[in-house]
């Protein structure tokens, strides 16, 4: 038998959207003879919801083949210690309850991932290999804690980024294997010296690189399924898109003073679906400026997001450059939805291992200023008929290079090397 645990702090949302990297790498995975299981934590993240359990640590329950248990955990909603307790929880029941999924050979792991964003998932993962005598892989979709340095949550220097630090390293030197979603992030293993080349533990070979990507047949079934009545989106001006969380990191606010730069352009649109805690300063933004060419469309099911992307003309890529260390690349979920809607792209941050040059998709702008994004909006509007089907061609193209059944067949390929070890 091939048993693959996967676990996944907040893979419950998967389960309630049928959908996600976790989700679609299991479907692939039964599709293949695998038997997988989730866990995760019966708490929503991002809302005061919960999975009912009734009884005990855990509930199970099945959705397409694939077995998810959830794990009792404290809220997380609140102030930033509910979070933590949170995680706390969720890996000590965790620990304290794994032993009761394994009925017998058909349910026994033959591998546990364990994936951030938090590492706690992670060390649950490398503990329950270790005592099961099997190999820990873990999955880094966040580099933690520089993501934390990097949002101020916690200072380097600190007694606790040092224990952070040191936490991070142990993950790293004790998994057999690990996969980073980013294709420069194993460069922060070399800065750090901690490959062996550098006189550290760790061997780069057992480092891998798989980033997110989309169900190329799910997005076009979603698109189609799930059409959006929305006047803004049927007309036939040249349509800006933005799609997702109105937060300071995404510096939408960008996009909006953009809006400013564009007023004589009577057909073309500004359009931001999404909610988030910058959204009243939006619209204070766009009423102070007495803006038209740009409307805020609030919160929208994410099952509509794949018919809105392939409305558009043209699909927005808005961060900030400052918040976020972007040279070792982008794993958003949205770049690859942006890439399957066929359209061209726009990233207002300058990355490393940028996707949109290496498949000559999209444009970047030169600096993080409103005025340069509105200049590249104007570079994509103003493209012939050729060249503007020439990048919604290759975006098309990219995201068949990061379709779940060739990141699938990656991650097996992780599997096989472990095994072997």
């Amino acid at each position: 038998m091939k048993n693959v645990w996967l676990i996944n702090h907040y893979g419950n949302t998967m389960y309630e959207n049928q959908g996600g990297r976790h989700y679609w790498f299991a479907k692939e995975l039964v599709n293949r003879g695998y038997n997988v299981t989730i866990i995760c934590s019966n708490q929503f993240h991002e809302k005061n919801e919960e999975i009912s359990i009734e009884k005990g640590l855990y509930k199970i329950d099945h959705k397409d083949g694939i077995r998810f248990i959830f794990i009792k955990s404290v809220s997380s909603q609140g102030n930033g210690g509910k979070r933590v307790l949170n995680m706390l929880s969720f890996y000590r029941n965790v620990m304290k309850s794994y032993w009761n999924w394994i009925d017998d050979n058909a349910t026994r792991p033959n591998y546990i991932i364990g994936s951030s964003v938090h590492p706690l998932s992670m060390v649950a993962g490398i503990k329950m290999s270790k005592k099961l005598g099997i190999p820990p892989i873990s999955e880094v979709r966040d580099l933690w804690p520089e993501a934390i340095f990097s949002f101020n949550k916690a200072k380097e220097n600190s007694f606790m980024g040092k224990m952070l630090v040191k936490g991070e390293k142990w993950i790293y030197e004790n998994s057999k294997a690990i996969i980073f979603t980013k294709e420069g992030d194993v460069d922060y293993i070399k800065e750090q010296k901690w490959d062996t080349a550098s006189g550290g533990k760790i061997n780069l070979e057992k480092c891998f690189y798989i980033n997110n990507g989309v169900d190329l047949d799910f997005f076009d079934a979603e698109a189609t399924n799930n059409a959006l009545i929305d006047e803004d989106l049927d007309n036939d001006k040249f349509k800006v898109v933005y799609a997702g969380a109105l937060r300071p990191v995404n510096n939408v606010s960008t996009l909006v003073e953009a809006a400013t730069y564009l007023k004589d352009y009577k057909d073309i649109q500004i359009l931001i679906y999404g909610q988030g805690i910058e959204f009243e300063k939006l619209q204070t933004l766009i009423n102070e400026q007495n803006l038209t060419n740009v409307k805020l469309k609030g919160f929208v099911n994410k099952r509509n997001i794949p018919y809105i992307l392939k409305k558009s003309s043209l699909n927005i890529l808005n961060y900030s450059q400052s918040q976020y260390n972007w040279s070792r690349g982008n794993s958003s979920n949205k770049l690859f939805e942006y890439m399957a809607a066929g359209k061209p792209i726009i990233s207002n941050v300058k990355m490393g291992y940028c996707l949109l040059e290496k498949y000559d998709c999209g444009y970047i702008t030169q600096d993080n200023t409103a005025k340069a994004l509105a200049e590249e909006i104007l570079k994509v509007y103003s493209l012939n008929e050729n060249e503007y089907t020439r990048f919604s061609e290759n975006a098309r193209k990219a995201a068949a290079d990061f379709d779940f059944g060739v990141l699938t067949s990656k991650l097996e390929d992780v599997l096989k090397y472990v095994s072997k070890r």
